[in-house]
């Protein structure tokens, strides 16, 4: 075998698939895991393509060609840190090391200046699809130094999803810039599921459809402005049952989230940055809360609430959640393209918010039509202060705004709990208010603490002895 384009190091679901899904568009590669059984299993299975894998390391440097192009699909924290380890005193200056986990991205901008100073190029990627986009085309977020994209590009386009013959991949940006917009994508993708979950809720506990009729809601708004892969998934989990006991197996999976953690950085560097993501925060605290299966069920039995029915039109809630849906998935978007907005100033990235819409339309879990729409709004307005002010977003939240209060309001009155709902509509009206009541807050915080305040009616810095006379 001639000497390989590219390695990965790890060979585990995602190093595995997009291993194939570089060689079947015409590159050879070089993998490399210390599981013996992995090694074997590869290249055993595909002796007849331009795959090979190694257990020594060695072995596995000296079957790349020069410069070497290793992309490292290890779990993230300390197995990245051991792996660089393992590589780094026999790379030579320019050859170039990728970090494709959902790493979190202070420990890529460490690793990238460690690096940097050995004359080694590094680069942080974020990858979106899970295993069918690792294979067939996944969403890419690279960043790093300019001449580690210039390395990458002609392979990460080949590999990536295409959108309208657009390669679903671009340069972010320096140091840690990839792994921060995966990380925000991760949050955003927190709150379209916990959205469409409380979207579930009210349909099904609240209105009593079945998982037949559910099934065919979501089907429906799959063919509409809600078109996204997580509706389309929603509604195939509606139509799959156990063939062991012929029951809906939504129905038999216990209500508890689990999370890695990156729905979580994105809610703490958001408060870093005083970047308002309730929506997100919502998401992540929700998985938080159904994690507590056991006390939620002594509590079920001292605590009381309304009837979780809803009457009415059914048709015509089932409209109105969908409006709901979709005013709430705007403001969540808003979130976390304004948190980006932000980040990409505080340390220096020049994120291009419109491109990475662009990139998000194919390959990635939350890809979705309205990307399309987010695009043009960067596009129209690159310093964008808020999507929901942009003309056409502003429209489409005028006109669904009242669905969205009505859904929360209704959810309210059944007791059914809708933090992400309730979260965004409490986000917009923040946003919208000339007015709000933090002038209490900061009079509470200079009667208590001599915080001083602004005034609006004079310039200057105040402080007011509150029992007795201003200063």
């Amino acid at each position: 075998m001639e000497k390989a384009n590219f390695g990965f190091m790890g060979l585990g679901v995602m190093g595995h698939k997009l291993a194939l899904n570089m060689e079947r568009n015409g590159f050879r590669v070089a993998g490399f895991d210390i599981d013996a059984g992995k090694v074997n299993s590869f290249n055993t299975s595909y002796s007849d393509k331009n795959l090979v894998a190694f257990e020594a390391l060695k072995d596995f440097l000296a079957a790349l060609e020069r410069p070497r192009r290793i992309m490292m699909m290890v779990p993230a924290g300390k197995p990245v840190d051991a792996a660089i380890a393992s590589l780094k005193d026999s790379l030579e200056p320019g050859d170039l090391l990728i970090d494709g986990g959902n790493t979190y991205f202070l420990d890529t901008e460490r690793r990238s200046k460690e690096l940097e100073a050995l004359g080694i190029i590094y680069i942080g990627t974020g990858v979106s699809g899970g295993e069918q986009g690792a294979l067939w085309g996944p969403s890419l977020m690279p960043g790093g130094q300019p001449e580690a994209w210039k390395l990458v590009k002609s392979v990460f386009e080949a590999i990536s999803a295409k959108v309208e013959g657009e390669p679903c991949v671009a340069y972010m940006g320096p140091r840690s810039a990839g792994h921060y917009v995966k990380m925000v994508h991760n949050g955003i993708e927190y709150g379209d599921m916990q959205l469409i979950a409380e979207a579930y809720d009210i349909l099904h506990r609240g209105l009593g459809l079945n998982n037949a009729k559910l099934q065919e809601v979501f089907a429906e708004w799959n063919r509409g402005e809600l078109e996204s892969y997580l509706i389309e998934i929603t509604a195939d989990i509606f139509a799959r049952t156990d063939p062991e006991t012929g029951q809906s197996i939504v129905d038999l999976i216990l209500d508890e989230a689990q999370q890695k953690g990156t729905g979580k950085w994105t809610s703490q560097n958001s408060l870093d940055l005083g970047a308002p993501t309730p929506t997100i925060n919502a998401a992540v605290e929700s998985r938080i809360i159904s994690a507590y299966k056991e006390e939620r069920l002594a509590a079920s039995k001292v605590l009381t609430g309304p009837e979780s029915k809803i009457n009415g039109d059914a048709t015509g809630l089932i409209d109105r959640v969908r409006e709901a849906l979709y005013a709430a998935k705007i403001c969540s978007y808003a979130q976390g393209f304004g948190l980006m907005r932000l980040a990409s100033k505080e340390y220096d990235y020049g994120l291009n918010l419109g491109e990475i819409a662009r990139i998000w339309r194919g390959g990635c879990i939350i890809r979705a039509r309205f990307l399309n729409d987010i695009r043009q709004a960067f596009e129209r307005n690159p310093d964008l202060t808020n999507l929901m002010v942009d003309p056409k977003f502003a429209q489409m939240m005028n006109t669904r705004q009242s669905s969205l209060r009505q859904v929360v309001a209704l959810s309210a009155e059944s007791g059914i709990p809708v933090l992400a709902f309730s979260s965004a509509l409490a986000y917009y009206d923040a946003y919208r208010s000339e007015r709000l009541p933090a002038n209490l807050t900061q009079a509470q915080r200079d009667y208590f603490g001599a915080h001083t305040y602004r005034r609006v009616d004079r310039e200057g810095v105040f402080h007011t002895l509150w029992q007795g006379e201003s200063e």
